[in-house]
């Protein structure tokens, strides 16, 4: 069962990742999800960083996983929150993307999240659904996007 106190913590770390993915999303000219050097320091400094060259360099070295010379969205993920502490809600999270996987609207709502966490047995509130999309909710319809939830599920685990 989820406890009230942490998951607000939670909720606050998904709305977060949620910001990291618009950066990149809104740096990415070619909108083909990753990110030049250049673009990245343009990342930092619109998330109040304001990196040296070399800094960027060293977050592109350490990044650029697959060594194309970008850094994607997932890796970019990666790079910035693999040192976080998500708790339980990662595994809720986990379990409910594994049951939407392959959902034909290709969108989570409120209902949906809560009616799933409750057939998988975990106890949330209508409410604690509504805070888990409204943090994850980019464009404020009220819905996630599964690829969104896809990607900030993934950078969690």
């Amino acid at each position: 069962m989820a406890q009230v106190g942490s998951l607000s913590a939670e909720t606050e770390i998904l709305s977060h990742v949620l910001s990291l993915v618009q950066a990149v999303r809104a740096f990415d000219a070619d909108n083909d999800g990753s990110i030049t050097a250049a673009e990245l320091g343009g990342v930092m400094a619109s998330l109040g960083y304001n990196p040296s060259e070399q800094e960027v360099m060293a977050m592109m070295q350490k990044g650029d996983t697959n060594k194309d010379g970008l850094l994607s969205i997932e890796e970019f993920l990666d790079l910035n929150t693999k040192d976080w502490e998500i708790g339980s809600l990662a595994n809720l999270l986990k379990a409910a993307f594994e049951t939407f996987n392959g959902d034909v609207d290709e969108v989570l709502t409120v209902n949906e999240l809560f009616g799933v966490m409750g057939n998988l047995g975990f106890h949330l509130s209508r409410e604690d659904c509504q805070n888990i999309i409204a943090s994850m909710d980019g464009d404020g319809d009220g819905a996630v996007s599964f690829e969104d939830f896809k990607l900030i599920v993934t950078s969690l685990l």
